[in-house]
């Protein structure tokens, strides 16, 4: 079978000099805009930092008690396999240290889209570590409208309408249903915080962002979680001090001009905090963590293959088995409510 030519990505220009990472991704759960009616509530981003050797040997050793394809390894098959309690322990072992888990859950993705893109300015470090000022906001209103039921639904819906435009102008109807659905809701009353955070909400700052997202491509797509997903995989692994360089498996979201825009804001926002800067190790700067990002076919590379069976796994996480095993390798900044 003819495979058509892998999309997206930035590879490095030249060599990456200095100290850097390299590291293999895969998610699970992507869904693309359709965030509300998705049967999967959450996306998870997994990355490893094995050697190709390293994976092809972590692969070998848990296909050796099951019956699997040899070309992938599903987190579906395995989980269902015989044994597969014991195996997923012995999995997550093998990883630690190697691993990192981003877990986004895609309507509180939402709620963070709708504080950093229409009560801030719109940026490229919205829904990451970078912006965590803003997280208290949109959690207060998530954690309020999550149990009101249809108001909370339709104004979710009524803003997924809103800011799903594709090079065309926002109407004015779906603007006017929006805010129909916030006035809902502060009918309803979620509580100071929240019904703070709602009230903000003006009309005139909200067609200005509205009218800018046709042409202003310094706005990231607003129903697009994987682009925060990413600069947080990357953030972790460089922790301030090295560069990370990415192999992805193919996803149509990472596209070149902006992973271009994501590495410009990770060079000015992502570097090493001012205690570190000047520190032996820290990355000079305005150098991005971001070194590169290079697409492959999961088929041909054994580390997206655990990085996507990580991503499965993490997914469908089983109730059977020990959650402080993935706890240790999840992200403390992943997109969900850490009491939920």
């Amino acid at each position: 079978m003819v495979r058509s030519p892998l999309q997206g990505g930035l590879p490095p220009v030249g060599a990456v000099v200095g100290p850097v990472v390299e590291i293999a991704c895969d998610e699970s759960g992507f869904s693309g805009t359709n965030l509300l009616r998705s049967p999967t509530p959450v996306i998870v981003h997994a990355s490893v930092d094995l050697g190709a050797d390293e994976a092809i040997g972590l692969i070998t050793a848990l296909r050796s008690g099951f019956r699997f394809s040899p070309y992938e390894f599903k987190s579906g098959q395995f989980l269902r396999g015989p044994g597969a309690g014991g195996a997923l322990e012995w999995f997550l072992a093998a990883l630690k240290g190697r691993a990192h888990v981003h877990l986004v859950d895609k309507e509180f993705f939402l709620v963070t889209r709708i504080v950093d893109l229409l009560l801030t300015e719109p940026s490229y470090a919205a829904g990451t570590r970078l912006t965590q000022a803003h997280r208290p906001a949109a959690l207060a209103v998530y954690r309020a409208g999550r149990f009101v039921g249809g108001e909370w639904d339709a104004f979710l819906a009524a803003f997924v309408d809103l800011v799903r435009i594709k090079r065309r102008r926002p109407g004015p109807r779906n603007a006017e249903r929006f805010f129909q659905a916030r006035d809902a809701l502060l009918r309803r009353g979620l509580g100071a915080p929240a019904d703070a955070v709602l009230s903000g909400l003006s009309p005139t700052r909200v067609w200005d962002v509205l009218t800018r997202l046709d042409d202003d491509r310094s706005i990231p797509p607003p129903l697009e979680p994987m682009l925060p997903a990413l600069a947080e995989t990357v953030l972790s692994w460089s922790g301030g001090q090295r560069r990370v360089l990415v192999t992805h498996d193919e996803q149509s979201a990472l596209t070149a001009d902006r992973l271009t825009r994501l590495r410009q804001v990770l060079a000015d926002d992502g570097g090493p905090s001012a205690a570190d800067a000047g520190r032996a190790g820290a990355l000079p700067a305005g150098v991005s963590p971001l070194a590169g990002l290079v697409m492959v076919d999961s088929r041909d590379d054994p580390r997206v293959q655990v990085a996507d069976l990580l991503a499965g796994v993490a997914r469908r996480w089983p109730a059977t088995v020990n959650p402080a095993l993935l706890q240790s390798l999840l992200s403390s900044t992943s997109l969900h409510d850490p009491e939920g």
